[in-house]
């Protein structure tokens, strides 16, 4: 992963950096060098130093007190070690303690090289494209340092995800900690975490959606469509989070486990759901996983993680739920509509004459169990789930002496993460009571509704139910058990 270094570099230790045409601060500036760049030194003068910049392939002068100068032999290897432990937890710092450790591996013999500085090398690698998909206070910094260590062999992998470029550390040195022998519970943890990022898989892999194949069946996708399919995506993330030892983890690295568990499960039981084949163990262990996640210790730099899970397994979590289809009044069926769909059709025994009152298609897996009806068997919902992380909530509702179906989504923009349930039904103001739980452009929104049923209109929101009237007197009491809008 390094590339070839003379026996003593000079290491960049400041961002923007000037490189002089002559040894002297009046003199032209070349270009603009960044932390963790790596020079070969060829002189010294008037406390400059002369240096050759291989990356960019040009000569000049630099002052001393920008770089570090920087011994390659075995006897420099353990302070090497000590500078790449300390940077290796310092944010900003990425591109340098990365070249440091480039530094340490070229130093140190082959036999005596453990897991550790790999583990340093890869979390700050996967911290620096963080910052370069937009996490970073300065972006163009952030790009300037991606350019730094790719000189090293860090190579990352970018694609577009609603709307943004993300970038991903390809993960090659996690896998090189994961088949050393004496690699750490603690480091094998970080590595599986590390190469199991669901924002990290190409969103291209799919799921294909149904309507696109034109089939029914997901093992007869087209191959053209794309190298790996996403299920076998999934199964790899599983098996590798499987073969972590969890028991000697500190209570950190115990909880993220679990919540990227929980994660991958859910998105296996969704993909099982999608090819009609049972999915209600599965999910189950989903919710397992993501009940045994202690939120606070998580700490605030990774709630988001735990927060991510909680939507993931929130919308699939009708996949466990063995409850009988609804009975009464209203009857729901399925059929198979043109390929890839399936067609609801809603009937009412009190019109015998009307083969059905609403019928209505989707590409989406139709949650049969989630349907209830309320408002004297005027109105009846029923959750529909067309993406992995995406469950959208239909109501069939009377109406002008007939019926429609209205699709009430998590959100209004383009699908990303999120779910919306049917808390209840407030008889006496005809009010539908909702909670909607959605992730929008990386920031998670939780808020709870009061509609109209005749029209749907939106009358209240509040952040918690406890602000709504209605919510406290005629909330659904297996949603107020079951839902994790209330966790």
């Amino acid at each position: 992963m390094i590339l070839e270094l003379s026996a003593t570099i000079a290491i960049v230790m400041q961002d923007r950096a000037p490189l002089h045409a002559a040894p002297a601060a009046s003199s032209p500036t070349l270009t603009s060098l960044w932390q963790g760049d790596v020079l070969e030194i060829r002189g010294e003068r008037a406390g400059y130093l002369k240096v050759y910049d291989y990356r960019r392939e040009r000569g000049g002068f630099l002052k001393e007190d920008t770089v570090r100068v920087v011994g390659l032999t075995e006897s420099d290897a353990a302070e090497l070690l000590a500078v790449l432990r300390f940077l290796r937890d310092t944010p900003g710092s990425e591109a340098l303690g990365i070249s440091y450790g480039a530094a340490y591996l070229k130093a140190a013999p082959a036999a005596a090289v453990s897991a550790e500085p790999l583990d340093a090398i890869a979390r700050m690698a996967e911290r620096l494209a963080d910052q370069a998909s937009g996490r970073a206070a300065d972006p163009v910094v952030a790009a300037a340092h991606v350019e730094v260590v790719q000189q090293f062999g860090i190579r990352m992998k970018s694609f577009e995800r609603q709307g943004r470029m993300q970038m991903c550390y390809d993960g090659d040195l996690y896998r090189r900690v994961l088949s050393q022998t004496g690699a750490s519970d603690e480091e094998r943890a970080r590595a599986a975490l590390g190469l199991t990022r669901t924002d990290c898989i190409d969103p291209n892999l799919g799921p294909v959606p149904r309507a696109a194949l034109g089939l029914t069946r997901t093992d007869c996708i087209d191959p053209n469509l794309g190298p790996v399919p996403r299920a076998a995506v999934d199964e790899e993330r599983e098996q590798l989070l499987e073969t972590i030892n969890e028991e000697k983890l500190s209570p950190l690295l115990r909880s993220r486990l679990h919540a990227r568990r929980a994660g991958v499960l859910a998105a296996i039981a969704f993909e099982q759901a999608h090819r009609r084949e049972p999915a209600a163990a599965t999910a189950q262990r989903a919710l397992n996983e993501v009940l045994s996640v202690h939120a606070d210790e998580l700490g605030d730099d990774r709630r988001a993680e735990y927060q991510d899970a909680m939507l993931r397994v929130g919308a699939m979590r009708w996949a466990a739920q063995l409850r009988p289809v609804h009975t009464g009044f209203l009857a729901l069926t399925v059929a198979p509509g043109q390929p890839g769909q399936t067609c609801v059709t809603l009937k009412d025994s009190r019109q015998p004459k009307v083969a059905a009152v609403a019928q209505r298609c989707t590409y989406g897996i139709v949650w049969l169990a989630s349907a209830q009806s309320f408002a004297q068997d005027q109105a009846l919902v029923l959750a529909v789930q067309p993406l992995e992380s995406w469950r959208e909530l239909w109501v069939f509702h009377a109406r002008a002496g007939g019926w429609t179906v209205d699709v009430l989504s998590p959100g209004l923009n383009e699908p990303e993460e999120g779910y919306v349930d049917f808390a209840g039904f407030a008889p006496g103001t005809r009010r539908l009571l909702l909670a909607r739980e959605v992730k929008d452009h990386g920031r998670f929104r939780r808020r709870f509704e009061e509609l109209r049923l005749d029209d749907l209109a939106l009358v209240h929101q509040a952040s918690t139910p406890e602000l709504l009237p209605d919510f406290g007197r005629w909330q659904d009491v297996d949603w107020r058990r079951e839902s994790f809008a209330l966790r």
